[in-house]
Formats: structure tokens, sequence, C-alpha cells
């Protein structure tokens, strides 16, 4: 064999997302683009907001020394001081530049995370369903992932995080607004997590970190507001990234910040910073964060996924679907018609729709729809949607 056995065993149960967009990519071949309704992958179908552009060409064409070089591991200090002051706006809690570092997109920021603070063994609890990389991100630092029911709404069920919590339980990692369900979690249930992380903590004399996973924050609908993570558990972290809210996935930036109140507040930013140069990334792009620094707060039109979203759920409620209709993101999660979840997909795919099976999210029995596409796909999927759910 020429590669790990590991990597081969990860290869075979890999991303079901990218099996199915290789999939759609040879339905496009066969019977043209135009034809096949791929909703598989969470690719932003929106432009990056006019602003963007703008400082992308004024920050491109800047003259002077440096704009190139290296950089602390952590990023621009100015960028940092951006982004801290309009996170302590949105978390309501005061963060300085110095609890700020740039990474490589949300992906990279969690493999920083994750990276400085797992000991070989050591246990990361995610509510199900959960995105797809979770698991390979803790296996890459000698991580193992747990995973944990939610309710039927796809709420927290802190009764299944406090079974599932060992000697062995490091972080409490969670996704809201939620890939794959849209599920934004309550406050009243994150300060019921904070004070049960708190508890645990205590009784196992161990620190219990809570990550929260917020690439689609600004991304929200009919009026609901992401809760500030940092005000309900001071073992909290946040990383997040500008792929959805300025619809620029391929650039890679985000960042990672640690809540002020934290214990060991330094040794946790020294050990990120190492983390961030060892693993490979050295620091976010130097282009992207000076772009980024002007444009806190700035986002594509949230408005537009949502009417995207209520054509989408509109039509499939009347074909007969069951699903909860998602409060952010773009994805939602119906249940499938039969407990074979990756059957009913393949039937879909007999209609050139394509989505994504549960099961590889860690939910079997429903399937994902990312509605991040024109709203012409979304009407002329629906007949093939309907005709399927009727065969079943």
């Amino acid at each position: 064999m020429t590669i790990a056995e590991k990597v081969q065993m990860f290869l075979e149960r890999s991303s079901w997302i990218r099996k199915m967009f290789e999939q759609g990519a040879q339905l496009k071949a066969r019977h043209g683009a135009e034809n096949v309704f791929d909703f598989s992958l969470g690719n932003p179908n929106l432009e990056p907001p006019a602003r963007f552009k703008e400082v992308l060409v004024d920050v491109a064409k800047a003259s002077g020394s440096g704009h190139h070089s290296y950089m602390p591991n952590t990023g621009y200090a100015s960028v940092r001081q951006a982004v801290a002051g309009f996170l302590s706006k949105e978390q309501g809690v005061t963060v300085t530049a110095d609890e700020v570092i740039m990474t490589c997109g949300a992906a990279g920021a969690l493999n920083v995370i994750l990276r400085a603070i797992l000991d070989p063994g050591d246990e990361v609890i995610t509510p199900a369903p959960y995105f797809v990389e979770y698991g390979f991100y803790a296996d890459n630092h000698g991580g193992v992932l747990k995973t944990v029911p939610t309710r039927s709404d796809f709420t927290l069920d802190l009764q299944s995080i406090q079974a599932a919590i060992t000697p062995r339980t490091k972080v409490v990692l969670i996704n809201s607004p939620n890939n794959p369900s849209g599920q934004i979690y309550s406050k009243e249930s994150l300060l019921q997590l904070g004070s049960l992380l708190r508890e645990e903590g205590r009784r196992l004399s161990r620190t219990l970190y809570l990550v929260s996973d917020e690439p689609y924050r600004k991304i929200t609908f009919d009026g609901a507001e992401v809760p500030s993570i940092f005000s309900c558990y001071a073992e909290s972290m946040i990383v997040t990234s500008y792929s959805k809210d300025l619809s620029i996935p391929g650039e890679r930036i985000g960042f990672l910040a640690v809540n002020p109140q934290t214990s060991h507040k330094e040794d946790l930013l020294a050990g990120m910073a190492l983390a961030n140069r060892i693993l490979g990334y050295v620091n976010a792009p130097a282009l992207m964060q000076r772009t980024i620094q002007s444009l806190q707060g700035i986002c594509v039109d949230p408005a537009i996924y949502e009417q995207k979203r209520n054509l989408l759920c509109d039509g499939l409620s009347e074909c007969g679907y069951e699903f909860v209709k998602p409060r952010g993101a773009f994805y939602l999660f119906p249940k499938s018609p039969v407990p074979d979840d990756v059957a009913f997909v393949k039937a879909l795919q007999e209609e050139l729709i394509l989505t994504v099976p549960g099961s590889g999210f860690g939910a079997p029995g429903y399937f994902r729809i990312a509605f991040c596409v024109d709203d012409d796909t979304i009407r002329r999927a629906l007949p093939g949607f309907e005709r399927v759910l009727k065969r079943f």
C-alpha cells in the first residue's frame, strides 16, 4: 500500500458531501449542467458585497514595504485590533487584539485549537448532526470525537452531553447556526451548558473547554439572533471565517478568539500561535487579512437566503416532506421517508437531484439540501422531489 492505512480508511468513509459533488460532476457531464439540480455543496452562490471588491483593489494597489512579508504568527496587529473591536460589540464582552489569532478559515482555526489543547486520547464531544470534518480534525491531533444526540428539533440535549462526559473529555464543540440543520442554540440552553461544564470541570478537576464554530453567525432568518458564547461560559473560544458572510470561501480567511476571562489564557494563546506555525499555516493570507480589516460587520444580504429557504420549504411542505424550518445558515435537513437515507438520496439522483445523506452528519434517516443555489434550480427541482417521495 502506498498510503497510510489510516488515510486509506479515511478515504473509504470520507465526506459524503465530496462524494455527492463528484457524482454530480459525472451527471453534469452526461446530462448537461443545466439539467442537474445540485444541492450537495454549501458553496455560497451570492457575489461578495461590492465593498469587498473595492477594498480588495485598494489593498492590492497599496504601495510600501512589508505588505507581502512574513508577519507575526497570530496575524497583523491592526487587523486583530479591528476584529477585536467588532467582536467586543457582538459578544458584549471586551476583547483585545491579543485574544484574537487570524487563521486560514474556520477549519484552520479548529485545527489550531485542537492541536494546542488535546493530549492523545482526549475526547471532543459534539451534538449530532454535526459538520462531517470534525472527526478528522480531532483525530489529526490524537483526539477522539464523541457524538451525542440532539432533541427532535435539533436543539441541545444537555442530559446527553452530561452523560457523555468522562475524565478524558477536553472539549465540547458546537456549531450554531448548525450545518446541516440550520438550528440556532438558545441563550438559555447555552447558559445551562456553561453551568454544566463548570460543575463537571470541578468534579473532574479538569478544564472543560467550549468551542463554538460560527461561520454562519450573520446568516439568520426571521429576526433570529445568535447568542454570545463568551457571556455564557468563561472557558470558551470562538472560531469563524468570512467564507459565508462575505461569500469568499476560496480565500481561506478567518480567526479564533479566546474568552478574555478564560483560565490559562496566556498559555492557550502561546500554544495556538505556535500551532498556527507548526501545522504549516504559518499565518493567514496577508492580502485577505488587510482586506477584511475594513470589512468588519459587512455581510451579504441574508434576506436573499431567507427567500430561498421559504421557496424550498413551501415547495417541499406541499409535497409532504417533514422538516424543522432552519433559523440560519443555508441548509434544510428533512426526514427521509424511509430509514435508509442513502437509498433515498440515490433515488433523488435518478431525478438528477443531488443531496447528501444524513448518515454523513451522524444523523441517519435525514438528508441535507444546500439551498445556496439559484431560485430557478429550486423551482425546477421540486417536481422531482415530489415524484421520488410518491415512489416511497
